[in-house]
């Protein structure tokens, strides 16, 4: 899988100016986007996060899950040192899209976790894919990162596409009594790195 480098533009936030890179997907009609702040192409370590899309989190503020709270504060974070990227992966519901999210919440409403709720649908638990991230990556000069993670299939994806992981750095927010079992489910089932109290 690979992606066509679009265009590049800028995207004034509250956190400060970043650079918003498109590229598209050819095949699948998806497009992703890379937000860079400062010199990113340097060869020196950058601090990362690959964040899959999550509208209801990202863009509605739901208390379901802690992505948009990870999105804001991996924005923060690259903003107070001055540089870094955010991978914004158009990979709705861990890659089962929208609609079948809705589908997936509306199981868990019933009482399955997120991952019960998955193979309900007849997904596996988590059908997202990395390999574009490497002609993103490359395309920024980049080839090493401070990555911004709890998960460690993002680690091993990373790598082996020969993107050096020279520091994982946690990224435990947004926690509230809506997402404990969320938050549960990815550190006993899909082995999330998440240090608890």
């Amino acid at each position: 899988m690979s992606v066509t480098y679009v265009a590049s533009s800028k995207l004034p936030t509250p956190h400060g100016e970043f650079v918003m890179h498109g590229f598209d997907e050819p095949g699948t009609g998806k497009e992703h986007l890379a937000l860079t702040m400062g010199d990113v192409s340097n060869g020196e370590p950058v601090l990362a996060r690959i964040h899959s899309e999550c509208l209801t989190g990202d863009a509605l503020g739901s208390l379901r899950c802690d992505c948009g709270a990870q999105l804001q504060a991996a924005m923060a974070a690259i903003a107070e040192v001055g540089h870094g990227i955010i991978l914004y992966l158009r990979q709705e519901g861990r890659g089962i899209g929208l609609m079948n999210k809705v589908r997936a919440y509306h199981l868990q409403d019933a009482g399955l976790d997120t991952v019960q709720a998955n193979e309900q649908l007849g997904f596996a638990p988590d059908l997202r894919q990395y390999d574009m991230c490497n002609a993103m990556l490359e395309h920024l000069g980049i080839t090493k990162l401070r990555l911004m993670t709890n998960n460690p299939r993002k680690i091993k994806a990373m790598e082996t596409i020969g993107v050096e992981i020279v520091e994982r750095m946690p990224l435990q927010t947004g926690q509230n009594p809506h997402n404990e079992r969320y938050i549960a489910t990815k550190v006993w089932k899909l082995g999330h790195m998440y240090k608890t109290a």
